[in-house]
């Protein structure tokens, strides 16, 4: 099997899109940094992303668990052929790194890479939003990017320093083989009631605090955020 390659390092700025008089919802106010461009050369990479990244939703994105989203380029095939989303592509997603020879399948929790100068380290899952529906003008968009598993994963960074495409990521650690995103995925969606696994899977000490804070709360029986909120948004209330 190919090793994995950062075939594309992207960053982006916020914008504010649409009219705030708009009748469409879709076609409303409102403001992101998904919209992504590849750069050439070398970029720092911090405890909190690239340079020259921004994020529009700071309660929901970036920091430092969140400082760079990763998205396989061979999810884009997918989108295109069996989707029909003929104009989908690389940076689609809104990631920081497209990434070669890796997916869901293949990562996990805790997965220590090196990458350039930098070290990074896998943290969780992402859990898609409304806003590449917004972008695609497709409603069901982040249930459908939830519900086939191709969510990408964030990194956090251990190690700050030089970055850049066509690098390779050179795997240090695997201290939980177990857990890959696909994985985590299935607890947090689909096997909900497997209070066993959703217990193991909050006990792992590399997850993100936010997953572990929606697990424990699913643990004693507590309401979480509303999904729906979360994949529809403004596009749909």
């Amino acid at each position: 099997m190919n090793p994995p390659i950062i075939r594309k390092l992207l960053t982006g700025k916020v914008k504010k899109l649409g009219s705030p008089e708009a009748k469409d919802k879709m076609d409303r106010e409102w403001e992101s940094a998904i919209f992504k461009q590849s750069v050439e050369g070398r970029k720092w990479l911090s405890k909190t992303g690239l340079a020259g990244d921004e994020v529009a939703d700071t309660k929901n994105h970036g920091g430092l668990e969140k400082a760079i989203f990763a998205y396989s380029t061979h999810h884009y095939d997918y989108w295109r052929k069996e989707q029909g989303i003929e104009k989908i592509g690389i940076g689609a997603m809104g990631e920081n790194l497209a990434v070669e020879s890796l997916d869901e399948q293949r990562v996990c929790i805790g997965d220590t890479y090196r990458f350039g100068e930098a070290v990074i380290q896998v943290a969780q899952p992402r859990r898609p939003c409304w806003k590449p529906a917004r972008r695609y003008r497709i409603m069901d968009f982040a249930l459908q990017i939830q519900e086939t598993g191709r969510t990408g994963w964030y990194f956090r960074v251990l190690e700050e320093g030089y970055v850049q495409a066509e690098q390779e990521l050179i795997l240090l650690e695997r201290p939980y083989p177990k857990w890959t995103i696909a994985q985590c995925n299935e607890v947090m969606y689909r096997k909900k009631d497997d209070l066993a696994l959703v217990e193991e899977l909050a006990s792992c000490p590399f997850l993100a605090e936010s997953w572990k804070e929606t697990l424990s709360k699913r643990l004693k029986g507590k309401k979480t955020s509303s999904s729906d909120k979360r994949v529809f948004g403004p596009n749909k209330n």
